[in-house]
């Protein structure tokens, strides 16, 4: 068996060894449900793992990742994610957090050929067309590159603000608040773009439901 491979699972049992040094219950507490009040739509990239770049602990943050963080909504996969955080869970923040250098959003800016993943990649080069006229005048390839990573977290907070059920809570109530970021991989840091929103209004009109509410 590959050394490689093996580690894994020897990382494992240290893992619980030193967590149960640090809280002897940690496990009996995890195993009795799971209450957490975040969302986080990430990027598959294996150097963006939501707990460890938020110092947070197993429990906190239900996770939903795939490449360049897209919200796309014909993904049954996504969706049932989302309804699960929101009417089961009842999170109380969406977080969709991109990354500088995304390898899909890099991608989905060029002519390339990437044969099966150009399927995925329209949704991303959907949101390069909605800003073309922004980013096409950034002639640095690189900072051309950040902005759309960006602009792409900037879509897909507003493609979760689409989603009827989601228009549904508002309904009801504040939540969930809807956030983008964007983590820096150079140094670690979270870039928040202050783009929360908690209400439909700033859509587009033919994208708000109408209330399901009893009128009196």
């Amino acid at each position: 068996m590959p050394d490689k491979y093996q580690n894994l699972l020897d990382g494992n049992m240290k893992w619980v060894e030193n967590t149960m040094k640090f809280s002897p219950d940690f496990f009996k507490k995890l195993a009795e449900g799971q209450h957490p009040e975040f969302l986080w739509i990430g990027c598959s990239d294996s150097r963006v793992p939501a707990e460890e770049i938020t110092n947070t602990l197993p429990g906190s943050i239900f996770v939903q990742r795939n490449i360049a963080n897209m919200v796309v909504h014909t993904d049954t996969n996504l969706l049932s994610v989302v309804y699960y955080a929101v009417k089961v869970l009842k999170v109380k923040h969406i977080i969709v957090c991109g990354h500088y250098g995304c390898g899909g959003v890099l991608a989905a800016m060029t002519n390339n050929n990437f044969g099966f993943l150009d399927n995925w990649l329209l949704n991303i080069k959907d949101v390069y067309r909605i800003h073309c006229k922004e980013l096409d005048a950034i002639k640095d390839e690189k900072t051309r590159g950040e902005r759309f990573v960006e602009l792409n977290v900037l879509e897909q907070v507003n493609n979760l603000a689409k989603v009827s059920f989601i228009q549904e809570e508002w309904e009801n109530g504040e939540f969930p608040y809807i956030h983008g970021w964007v983590y820096h991989i150079d140094d670690g840091v979270i870039h928040n773009l202050e783009l929360t929103t908690n209400s439909a209004k700033k859509l587009n009109p033919v994208y708000r439901y109408e209330s399901n509410k009893v009128k009196k």
